[in-house]
């Protein structure tokens, strides 16, 4: 049994990761490893705010523990948000007013194609791994659907006619940028040894 703890204080994120886990394998979040703490996002790449959350983890508990950084790069916004996905309209992190802005860059733009990218890392022993899923899709012009979180109800995967906010997890674990990025994670702990 591989045991984990997860970086993240954000409850959708913990739900989505623990459907896809498999038997093999049991998750611990930050507030069950007992760090009641908000791990700030200070870097530039996803890579690296990934990074400080899983050293942060590993550091103050002395176990295994992986972070993620997910952004939503809009091809006609050049890339962004990017990075700042989860704060674009400000530091409430607000989904709401983060969609606004975004349906708002994309007034009048002929291309509204998308990718979420998520970045896992991984601190394993004092080792350092990571891992990345894409998904590529479009933006619609306003929210459909009540599940998901953040932009999903108004990101369209290529090859589905849904929002991701109009699916219910294993629907969306078929497309996943995080479920993808996961898979990898998972594939590797599998054919290492260590317990965790």
């Amino acid at each position: 049994m591989i045991h984990l703890i997860f970086a993240t204080n954000n409850d959708h994120k913990t739900e989505e990761v623990r459907s896809a886990l498999g038997s093999a394998f049991t998750l611990e979040t930050m507030r069950q490893a007992g760090l009641d703490i908000d791990i700030p996002e200070p870097h530039p790449t996803l890579l690296e705010n990934a990074l400080e959350k899983a050293r942060t983890v590993a550091r103050l508990t002395g176990r295994s523990a992986f972070g993620e950084d997910t952004g939503l790069e809009v091809t006609a916004l050049q890339g962004a948000p990017g990075v700042l996905s989860a704060r674009y309209a400000g530091e409430a992190r607000s989904a709401e007013a983060n969609m606004r802005k975004v349906l708002l860059g994309l007034e009048g733009a002929a291309d509204r194609s998308a990718c979420f990218r998520t970045v896992m890392a991984l601190v394993l022993e004092g080792n350092e791994f990571h891992f990345e899923g894409t998904c590529f899709g479009h933006i619609v012009d306003g929210p459909r659907g009540a599940q998901g979180f953040g932009y999903d109800p108004i990101f369209v995967p290529d090859g589905s006619t849904l929002s991701f906010a109009e699916m219910d997890l294993e629907q969306k674990n078929r497309f996943s940028h995080r479920k993808r990025a996961l898979d990898q994670l998972i594939s590797f702990l599998k054919n290492t040894s260590c317990p965790g």
